[in-house]
């Protein structure tokens, strides 16, 4: 239970340390040790003590401010989001503070970063959190939202739409159209989108009689997809069918196919995507896709979020949203019974 009216005086009483370092720790270009930082960290931990707090006591005011932690936006459908919560934001006169957690880099270090800045809530886009630091983040009480990833941790709010049974759908659609050396293109390794995809995808081929036959990864990046395109058209018998975490992995695909290896889409092979970007539909692509209800996952995740930020009692939802299936040229139509 979060503790009503802590101040700095107790976090630094606590923490052994001057109420002036309790305020260094929590203003991001203030200058303290790593061993205080650390101290006055635990010591709001176990008060139950909101670094915004510390914000107000010291200010009088909120700092109206929100965080956006992206690991990048090479995918469109990032862009997409990004843009449509700047715009919800902007709206409510909140500022948006942008954090970049790369693939690889310790997610723990933004989330110092976070509790330092007195950002009064944080969007994270396609970051993947473990159970410590959802509940890290829970603990410190900064009210969270994460689009488009799961963790098994009920204390933060999570958005996202129902990937299982979209590669579900995706493997029917394959199966349905005749194909039988069917391919997987998986994202970053690890992430929970691309797993659920994946599962949804092999439980879908099993209902439909076939198994998997290939499965690659394009770390949700053109380049690496491309690469992984080039390892699975290179087999001696390669995949007929190729379906991807996304849609960027997909027209890499689709373009490598086409310009290296001389391929038809979808006469030798279909290429199908996940999350229905704006350039699936044009007319060079024409990409099959999974399509994610991006505008829905950004108003419910906005709106969740500004109602944490401004009711502690809001309690953390987690919302799976529908998918729709985008029937394009990329792949071959379903065969006449």
């Amino acid at each position: 239970m979060k503790k009503k009216g802590v101040t700095s005086r107790e976090v630094a009483r606590l923490a052994g340390v001057s109420q002036s370092a309790v305020s260094r720790c929590f203003s991001p270009k203030a200058s303290v040790s790593e061993a205080t930082r650390q101290k006055i960290l635990d010591a709001a931990k176990e008060l139950g003590y909101r670094p915004n707090s510390i914000a107000r006591s010291l200010t009088t005011r909120s700092s109206r401010t929100v965080a956006v932690v992206i690991h990048s936006l090479e995918s469109p459908f990032y862009s997409m989001v990004l843009e449509r919560a700047a715009r919800f934001f902007q709206g409510q006169d909140y500022h948006l503070q942008l954090f970049v957690a790369s693939p690889g880099e310790s997610i723990n270090d933004v989330i110092d970063s976070l509790i330092r800045s007195q950002v009064e809530g944080v969007l994270m886009l396609a970051i993947t959190l473990s159970v410590d630091q959802a509940s890290m983040l829970a603990d410190v009480g900064i009210p969270t939202v994460i689009i488009n990833r799961t963790v098994d941790y009920a204390g933060i709010s999570q958005v996202g739409c129902d990937n299982f049974h979209g590669g579900f759908w995706a493997a029917t659609h394959l199966a349905r159209a005749g194909h039988h050396r069917i391919a997987f293109v998986a994202g970053l390794a690890g992430s929970s989108t691309s797993e659920q995809r994946r599962d949804g995808f092999a439980a879908g081929l099993e209902a439909a009689g076939h198994t998997l036959a290939y499965q690659d990864i394009g770390h949700y990046r053109y380049d690496d997809a491309r690469q992984a395109a080039r390892r699975l058209l290179s087999r001696e018998s390669p995949p007929d069918a190729i379906f991807c975490a996304n849609d960027l992995m997909a027209i890499a695909v689709m373009e490598t196919a086409r310009h290296e290896f001389g391929l038809r889409i979808p006469e030798d092979v279909s290429v199908m995507g996940f999350d229905n970007v704006a350039m699936a539909a044009w007319p060079s692509h024409d990409l099959t896709t999974v399509a994610q209800p991006i505008d829905d996952m950004v108003i419910k995740a906005t709106e969740l979020l500004m109602h944490q930020v401004r009711d502690e009692e809001t309690q953390p939802q987690h919302i799976k949203l529908p998918i729709v299936p985008m029937v394009r040229g990329s792949t071959r139509p379903p065969l006449k019974c």
